[in-house]
């Protein structure tokens, strides 16, 4: 009798590394693994071949960058979605992709269930827990993370006994995601808020006093609400968002650190690199406010331009 078939939202990080072997272990599960291509960059060299050598059935990848940029990023920039005022919900705006894609696969495959490597404490996995309840609330949702009693140290151990690859060590225990709009890293010292932020977290920015001291002026356009053109030349979504991202990181702009809340009551220490998110924001709500102002004084003036008109009538 065949095996029953998961499909696991597949990083290629620590978590979905160790948990293709755990479903295979623990749940006798066949895996098929999915990796969306959201623009990681170089974070996602290798995770192919590394799901084929931890034994899964089969794997899907899929170069959603347009789709993310267009139908996830453009919504948000619309909204000005900064969460607690601060957050561009970058790896937020990528999970009900993500899940999306996940549940396509389930289906084809006529797989029972589906799994992601969220922890207990943080938001995403309501994030993937809604949508696939959303869009099949048949298949059965597994989420080992919420089940091992692991910490940083055996995870690596557990890892290394059992022969999964990881790009993780004791000594740089940082988990990392990465899309086209931002950057999280989270793990090791920075659990601990009363501690420095170390400045090997950062890759996309450039320390404050290593930034040029010339300044760069660019000039973004705008159609209906989001950026379509940069000095006056058209670019598509994932060409403009990765040349903002180059050009805010090459002077600092986009590092945020701040205390976040989490939807079960828990408060955590966030560290985000968003260069681009920090400047077509602040563009789009600046635009807002001169829009709006000039709206203002436009009904200011058809007021007062009706105010005079009944008190001449009335005269």
């Amino acid at each position: 009798m065949p095996n029953d078939k998961v499909v696991l939202a597949y990083s290629g990080g620590l978590d979905t590394s160790m948990m293709v072997k755990w479903l295979q272990m623990e749940y006798g599960m066949d895996v098929i693994t999915v990796n969306l291509d959201v623009g990681q960059g170089k974070e996602r060299k290798g995770i192919e071949e590394k799901a084929w050598k931890l034994g899964v059935v089969n794997h899907y990848t899929f170069d959603a960058k347009e789709e993310f940029a267009t139908n996830f990023i453009f919504p948000a920039i619309k909204a000005n979605a900064l969460y607690m005022g601060t957050y561009p919900v970058s790896s937020s705006l990528s999970r009900p992709l993500i899940a999306s894609k996940v549940v396509e696969v389930a289906e084809m495959e006529d797989a029972r269930a589906v799994a992601h490597g969220c922890t207990g404490k943080g938001n995403d996995q309501v994030r993937f827990d809604l949508t696939f309840k959303a869009l099949n609330p048949k298949l059965k949702i597994i989420a080992p993370v919420r089940e091992w009693k692991f910490d940083r140290h055996s995870q690596i151990q557990w890892a290394k006994e059992h022969g999964v690859p990881v790009p993780v060590t004791v000594d740089s225990p940082y988990s990392i995601d990465e899309n086209l709009w931002g950057r999280s890293i989270e793990g090791g010292m920075l659990e601990h808020p009363d501690k420095m932020v170390p400045s090997d977290i950062w890759d996309w920015t450039v320390d404050v006093e290593d930034a040029p001291d010339e300044p760069d002026y660019v000039k973004i356009g705008f159609h209906k609400g989001v950026p379509v053109s940069l000095d006056g030349i058209d670019h598509k979504p994932v060409e403009l968002i990765q040349k903002l991202k180059q050009l805010g990181g090459k002077h600092g702009i986009g590092r945020i650190e701040h205390m976040e809340d989490r939807v079960i009551g828990l408060k955590t220490r966030e560290t985000y690199e968003v260069p681009a998110a920090e400047i077509i924001l602040n563009a789009h709500q600046d635009l807002e406010k001169m829009v709006l102002t000039r709206h203002q004084k436009m009904f200011k003036y058809q007021v007062d331009n009706m105010w005079a008109t009944v008190v001449y009538q009335g005269l």
